[in-house]
């Protein structure tokens, strides 16, 4: 019996399914059965299905109980494979695949949407295509072939397999939600922002506020419009080109403080207000939809309710089931760690090897014991600072690290002539990308100077990369590209081998962010808990990058509530 089945959902309902052989192609007889929980669940030994898209039929089996080991998303890997032959941004369906193959007129994707608050659905489900058994096969077969053209063969199906494994872990993180105290975020609502005013308006504290601001200006001024905030600060003979607090907060002005609080709590009324809480908050679940690979790079976004966003002070509300824990890790200095992985440095290899402060050991050795230095030339390195103080900061680390740097540097340049540019494992940056909106956190900017995104129920952040024609820009981000790359790409078999470890637990995946995971679990699990992120962490290192004495260590917590956890 072969390890590899493939199955594709029917219009009535049923369900056809097919052993593969190593070829990809069918071993035998297509079946149909009537439901899709039944046919996979009366296959135990399958160790892998192929199927078109896991937002698609894992729902279904979720609602039966049915939990699959593995699979592969054939929409995924068409994602993944179109970046690496160049032709990222071609339709990436199944339909359109197969249209490829078989020289036809290709399909364009069904439009995105906007996430409904709560909704279980998928972002690419408007109006799915569907693609016969015996046709996607035939997909799949090719995509096999595909993999094996690849510039690395073996870390192309990796990176193939872990994302449609982020797949699985996503749409089960859909389905289970990140528990939330409704009665908690209330009160810290009303801790923050006052009383509620009829009608919807501002709640007491910003209305306070605003008046603060107004009389420091001498005039009516409505501080959540930033064109009114520039123009009052014109009329009071000061300069300004932007409202962000990182270049207001040196301004000299009666306006500023109360304008700063403003700023800070008026996002959060918008946000995760009362109406974001009616809106996504049910039954003790927050429930936001997760879409792996929603960037060039590979990071995860969500589509609507600004999961990956969550203020400080609202993670209060994250509090774990009674008897239950929540265990929280967030990996150290994980992107200057990969740097050393995939450059291969040797210096950098054996600093990255040690579970201490990566920077403080990069200061020790290259900028005499000062930390702050040492941090500024590593990220000007990853990000592109390369003027001023991180010119010579880079110059530094380079004499010290020379590999490490010679690395990002050919990164910039390939990224500087439009050339492709690939992760460690394969994923692929397009040559007209340029500009990131992933890169705020990284780069020291607070979250709160990021991007600006829509209201939560909007899709927020997916693929940023725009065709930029400057190419100092698109060298910039090729220059990051290659390591947040392959940190997401670490991240990817991290969730992977956790998520299988555990299987045999009441635990339950609840959060995921680049460096963070959050899992769910009974407090007499909290610690096996804890000791497999710890392992699903090297063994990640070891099966993404290889034998190298590199380790990325984990700072984790055991707690009830996520604010207690840092």
């Amino acid at each position: 019996m072969t390890g590899r089945w493939a199955l594709a959902p029917a219009e009535d309902g049923g369900v056809e399914t097919v052993a593969l052989g190593p070829d990809g192609l069918p071993a035998g007889p297509v079946v149909r059965e009537e439901d899709l929980g039944a046919a996979v669940r009366a296959r135990p030994e399958v160790t892998r299905w192929v199927w078109r898209s896991t937002a698609d039929v894992q729902p279904r089996l979720l609602a039966t109980g049915v939990r699959v080991d593995r699979c592969y998303d054939v929409e995924a890997a068409e994602t993944l494979l179109l970046g690496h032959e160049g032709r990222l941004g071609e339709p990436r369906s199944a339909a359109a695949a197969l249209a490829r193959l078989r020289g036809g007129p290709v399909p364009p994707d069904p439009p995105l949407r906007s996430a409904e608050p709560g909704s279980q659905s998928s972002l690419f489900e408007a109006g799915p295509v569907r693609v016969p058994l015996k046709d996607l096969v035939e997909v799949y077969a090719d995509q096999q072939r595909r993999h094996e053209a690849a510039a690395h063969p073996e870390r192309m199906r990796l990176l193939t397999a872990v994302e449609s494994a982020g797949m699985l872990v996503a749409s089960e993180m859909n389905r289970t939600g990140l528990p939330w105290s409704a009665d908690v975020h209330r009160e810290v609502l009303h801790e923050l922002l006052g009383e509620r005013y009829a009608g919807g308006g501002e709640p007491r504290r910003l209305a306070e506020l605003a008046e603060d601001i107004s009389a420091a200006f001498g005039r009516r001024v409505r501080p959540e419009l930033p064109a009114d905030v520039l123009r009052a600060f014109a009329g009071a003979g000061i300069r300004v080109k932007s409202t962000r607090r990182w270049e207001i907060e040196s301004v000299d002005h009666p306006a500023v403080r109360p304008l700063l609080e403003y700023k800070r709590l008026y996002r959060i009324w918008v946000a995760h207000g009362w109406s974001w809480l009616q809106d996504w908050v049910r039954d003790g679940r927050f429930r936001p939809e997760y879409l792996p690979g929603g960037t060039v790079t590979g990071r995860w976004v969500t589509n609507g309710g600004g999961a990956l966003q969550i203020p400080k002070v609202i993670r209060r509300a994250v509090v774990a089931d009674p008897g239950w824990r929540l265990v929280v890790a967030d990996a150290a200095q994980m992107e200057p760690r990969v740097l050393a992985a995939i450059s291969r440095d040797p210096a950098f290899m054996e600093v990255a090897g040690r579970e201490a402060d990566l920077y403080q050991s990069v200061s020790d050795r290259a900028f005499s014991g000062d930390r702050d230095q040492a941090k500024i030339a590593v990220l000007g390195a990853i990000y592109g600072q390369t003027s001023g103080d991180g010119l010579k900061n880079l110059a530094a680390l380079r004499r010290r690290f020379p590999q490490a740097v010679a690395y990002v540097d050919d990164a910039a340049r390939a990224g500087e002539e439009g050339r492709l540019v690939r992760t460690w494992l394969g994923r692929t940056c397009p040559p007209a990308a340029g500009g990131s909106a992933d890169t705020t956190e990284e780069a020291g900017l607070p979250q709160e100077d990021g991007p600006e995104t829509g209201p939560p129920g909007e899709p927020q952040q997916r693929m940023p990369g725009y065709a930029s024609t400057n190419s100092r820009a698109r060298g910039r981000f090729a220059r990051n590209f290659v390591v947040q790359g392959s940190a997401a790409d670490w991240a990817l078999v991290l969730l992977a081998a956790l998520r299988r470890s555990c299987a045999g637990l009441a635990a339950e995946l609840v959060f995921f962010q680049h460096d963070e995971v959050i899992v769910h679990c009974p407090a007499k699990e909290a610690e096996t808990v804890a000791a497999a992120i710890r392992e699903a962490s090297d063994l990640a290192m070891r099966l993404a990058f290889g034998d190298t004495p590199v380790r990325i260590p984990f700072t984790t917590a055991v707690v009830e509530c996520y604010a207690d956890a840092k």
